[in-house]
């Protein structure tokens, strides 16, 4: 299928997709023979309703799980004999970073006005809870926007971005093999999330420097500035809070309670947003091809198992919510069922299980490039032949 090749994968897309060893279908990409309005009738009227007391409820239980975690961390850990300690960390880190993750998602869900009926609430809550997880949340907020806006643009789009054959980097051939994967995989899932957040790795090419603690960045407009501000102040404020706790108790006593979980949140973050976005049937458009709802289209569902509910669906409704932002989490599952139906194959669902298809997906989407003989030269596809 052109010079860049399509291999042929295990997978399972939902709607009786590939046998093993067959390949991945790909997404229409023709335009679709709905419209957001047609979708949107299709879904239960109560979805798209917001409660202040159910959103505050999963905040309450998810920092009530964060709070027991962390006592039982700091209570009860010192009191085991040594080789139950070294298992009971990893294990402590594990859970309390996906709890954290949880957290992470409704102040994701704030910054999409899903939370409240009230921007104030939205806006104070997930500037509180992305800031204690070092996240500046207003600045992060309109780059996540403009994301939503411009999903699979490759001019436009906000993050994981991905390049054609003639712009990658020269060693990118040098990592095309399973040590390079490994390599290239534990950097993104480390240092990914900050290096986005600090230098724009992975995001929308600029003119200049960008940031996302630039007020005066080009990100940003001048009506956004301010905000951008508040996020830094909230940003420092945390480092300051985490700066005397380190001094209090060590700073080892802080990588352990505190800073091995966020590493645990972070990785998650990219590995959820990367599986979004990242897959061999997925197409991106240039600005000949690309509109709002086929870009939206152009995004897969995962299955994380039982942490679909501890990240709250953000993983296996991620379609639904590229179409409908505003809709709370706890409605998205409804929604996504009500929506199936409507969208057909648009509709695209992975169940691979997410530690395959990660894997997969770095070894097969490595860059962007229209079909050879195609007639359709603004419709991208993921290549992996140098």
């Amino acid at each position: 299928m052109g010079a860049g090749g399509r291999m042929s994968v295990p997978g399972k897309i939902d709607g009786g997709g590939p046998k093993k060893g067959e390949p991945l279908p790909r997404v229409p990409h023709a335009k679709p023979p709905f419209t957001l309005g047609d979708i949107k009738k299709a879904i239960p009227p109560h979805c798209f309703k917001r409660s202040l007391a159910r959103s505050f409820s999963y905040v309450v239980s998810d920092l009530a799980l964060v709070f027991v975690f962390y006592r039982i961390a700091t209570s009860c850990f010192h009191l085991l004999p040594s080789p139950l300690a070294y298992l009971a960390w990893p294990v402590y880190w594990a859970c309390q970073g996906c709890v954290l993750t949880g957290v992470w998602v409704i102040a994701h869900e704030c910054g999409h006005h899903a939370f409240s009926d009230y921007q104030w609430v939205d806006d104070t809550v997930g500037l509180f809870l992305h800031s204690a997880l070092l996240v500046p949340y207003f600045s992060w907020k309109y780059s996540h926007r403009r994301h939503h806006s411009n999903t699979a643009s490759l001019e436009r789009d906000e993050v994981f971005v991905p390049k054609p054959k003639s712009e990658m980097p020269w060693f990118s051939k040098y990592l095309n093999n399973p040590p390079g994967r490994f390599v290239t995989l534990l950097v993104t899932l480390t240092l990914g999330w900050p290096l986005y957040l600090a230098f724009n790795v992975s995001g929308r090419p600029y003119d200049r420097f960008a940031c996302h603690y630039d007020p005066y960045g080009p990100i940003y407009s001048d009506r956004e500035r301010l905000q951008i501000y508040i996020s830094d102040a909230g940003i420092m404020a945390v480092t300051y809070v985490l700066y005397r706790v380190a001094a209090a108790k060590g700073l080892a006593w802080l990588f352990c309670i505190y800073g091995v979980p966020l590493l645990v949140v972070n990785a998650f973050l990219v590995m959820i947003t990367y599986l979004q976005h990242t897959h061999p049937a997925l197409p991106h458009y240039d600005s000949s091809e690309w509109d709002w709802l086929k870009g939206a289209l152009a995004t897969v569902d995962r299955d994380y198992g039982v942490l679909n509910k501890v990240f709250h669906n953000i993983t296996d409704t991620h379609v639904a919510h590229h179409l409908f932002s505003t809709m709370p989490h706890y409605h998205a599952m409804e929604a996504t069922k009500a929506i199936k139906p409507i969208l057909g194959e648009y509709y695209q669902f992975d169940g691979t299980p997410v530690h395959k298809a990660i894997w997969r997906e770095a070894r097969e989407c490595l860059y962007v490039e229209p079909d050879e003989g195609s007639e359709s030269k603004g419709i991208f596809w993921y290549k992996n032949k140098f």
